[in-house]
């Protein structure tokens, strides 16, 4: 569920990416591992720039006509934060405002979330699961953050929180968190996995983290929810 709150413009934002960051791993990856079959060339060829990210995503999700309880292994299996509500709740008693900014499902981030009893905004790809036409992921309709692309802009998402305020962290891991990564100060730029090397490679300062609980005991610890 979508929560719509209020914000002033001294709050500080963190936005966040979800798989392989407020999960361990990344739906997609565990969906072709557990069904090979759905995977054929799709990534290859958006890697290869012959598919965007979205419609890469689009057909392999697609694949998925199981039943929904099927799929409860590879959801259980992303491995959500443990301590993700302990972090929200934190997080939010210092004057953060939590978006999850994803180029994924939204059907499977809010179920995981309505699982771990935690609400939170959520900017991701609409869709639906039924056994005959496997997961159907949508782009989202024409929005600030649309993207052809990916779906969701994830700098776009960040760049609107700018606007509103200079004190806006981001969390990432993968490819389509490098652009909105680099528009956050040094000190408020979290990163893991691809994400991480990637921005070594540049030479750009970031913090590291292993779970995003540490994302946020971070950020607390800054003092203020206006570092």
């Amino acid at each position: 569920m979508n929560v719509n709150v209020s914000h002033s413009p001294d709050d500080a934002v963190l936005v966040t990416d979800f798989d392989g960051t407020i999960t361990r791993f990344d739906f997609f990856e565990l969906a072709c591992r557990a069904h090979p079959e759905i995977a054929e060339d799709h990534w290859e060829r958006f890697e290869s720039g012959r598919l965007t990210h979205f419609e890469a995503l689009r057909r392999i999700f697609a694949g998925l006509r199981v039943a929904e309880d099927a799929l409860l292994p590879i959801l259980q299996a992303m491995e959500v934060d443990p301590r993700l509500a302990e972090a929200v709740a934190l997080l939010e008693r210092r004057g953060w405002r939590i978006i999850v900014a994803s180029a994924g499902c939204d059907w499977y981030i809010r179920w995981m979330l309505a699982e771990a009893r935690v609400a939170l905004e959520v900017r991701a790809n609409p869709g639906t699961h039924s056994p005959t036409a496997g997961l159907q992921m949508r782009l989202p309709e024409p929005s600030p953050w649309f993207s052809a692309e990916s779906g969701i802009d994830k700098a776009a998402v960040v760049r609107e929180a700018l606007s509103l305020t200079p004190h806006v962290a981001f969390a990432g891991d993968g490819r389509p968190d490098l652009a909105p990564a680099l528009l956050v100060r040094p000190e408020l730029r979290f990163a893991r996995r691809w994400l991480a090397q990637r921005l070594t490679e540049l030479g750009e300062p970031h913090r590291t983290f292993e779970s995003w609980h540490e994302v946020a005991l971070a950020l607390v610890q800054t003092g203020s929810a206006r570092p």
